[in-house]
């Protein structure tokens, strides 16, 4: 079974900093691009970061330099540095591993989530 596991959510003050772990396993592997999305009650999803087997990144312009993505291919999990946080950084953040040129159209894989809360 594929599974994508997030952790690192939580409640902190408008500021602070968390970090989202996301480990991947079944048949997730270094090839895969993994990303973080967000996406809040009656909106659009928003793609927050992502990562290539390379390590080339891409985030937000939201994010305003705020989050890093980074991977830890022999663990074969990504994480989210979230610094600077702001309220409008609250809702439920979920890790996702596509792999799809590589390994076919079925190859996306999605965490179940993991809580986000900026509030003072």
């Amino acid at each position: 079974q594929v599974q994508l596991v997030e952790s690192g959510g939580g409640l902190v003050q408008p500021g602070g900093s968390l970090r989202l772990s996301c480990a991947a396993s079944g048949s997730i592997f270094s090839d895969y691009v993994m990303g973080w999305y967000r996406r809040a009650p009656g909106r659009q999803r928003e793609l927050v970061a992502a990562i290539t087997s390379g390590g080339s990144t891409s985030y937000a312009d939201s994010v305003g330099g705020r989050f890093t993505i980074s991977r830890d291919n022999a663990k074969n999990t990504v994480y989210l540095q979230m610094n600077s946080l702001k309220p409008e950084d609250t809702t439920v953040y979920y890790c996702n591993a596509d792999g799809r040129v590589l390994h076919g159209p079925n190859a996306d894989y999605w965490g179940q989530g993991t809580q986000v809360t900026v509030s003072s």
